[in-house]
């Protein structure tokens, strides 16, 4: 007979990007092309995928740093209109559909906190046919970005569960550093926009290198 074990967190926090939807390199090619677009110096690779979990325009400006303020709408633009171009590329990482379902079928609370806009949101979900499978979502547009805690504060609120029982997947420092800013547990995915290096100094439970290696370590841990 399989010991019981109660679970240690009842939240589920995921970022979008990079952590369930495999965007990162098309994202920096976006970012790319709207700051040549607008006259800027190009970001690197590495420049523009920093930015990555950020809301779109501090995402932006931080990776532009030499295109004037007056142009921020125009650049915004820019970027939104090569995204999508490239939506349709857009698929989730192998395996993070059972994932969603294994962690459902236990009973946890499954949310998005993301910095993509609403409607991005909205229609990556609508998109891949996740309708239904999280519980809750929070985007940068409605609310503070990242690392702000605020994302994690209002789903904490709103399903009335305490800050030690939520747990932040993301593939950035962003994430985890919103999850410290927060006074949640997080984890980190090294498959993603940055490099896992960097997380050590966050704190994070466990660095996963892949969706099954995710899956083990919530389905034993979480």
């Amino acid at each position: 007979m399989t010991e019981f074990r109660p679970r240690r967190f009842d939240l589920i926090a995921f970022d979008w990007d990079g952590t369930l939807f495999d965007s990162t390199a098309i994202i920096v090619r976006c970012i790319q092309e709207a700051v040549r677009d607008v006259g800027g110096t190009v970001p690197s690779d590495e420049a523009a995928s920093y930015v990555i979990g950020m809301g779109l325009m501090q995402a932006l400006a931080h990776a532009a740093p030499d295109v004037p303020t007056d142009r921020y709408p125009e650049l915004g633009n820019r970027y939104r209109y090569h995204y999508l171009r490239h939506q349709d590329d857009l698929s989730l990482f192998d395996g993070v559909l059972p994932l969603l379902e294994a962690l459902g079928e236990r009973g946890h609370w499954l949310a998005v906190a993301t910095g993509k806009s609403r409607r991005g949101l909205d229609e990556a979900l609508h998109s891949v046919a996740l309708r239904g499978v999280f519980h809750a979502s929070r985007t940068a547009d409605e609310t503070a970005g990242k690392p702000h805690p605020l994302m994690l504060q209002e789903l904490m609120a709103e399903f009335d569960v305490p800050r030690e029982r939520v747990l932040m997947i993301g593939d950035t420092t962003h994430d985890l550093q919103m999850a410290v800013n927060a006074g949640c547990a997080s984890v980190g995915v090294s498959y993603g926009a940055h490099e896992p290096d960097a997380f050590h100094a966050l704190g994070p439970l466990h660095i996963a290198h892949s969706v099954h290696d995710l899956q083990q370590w919530l389905l034993a841990h979480a």
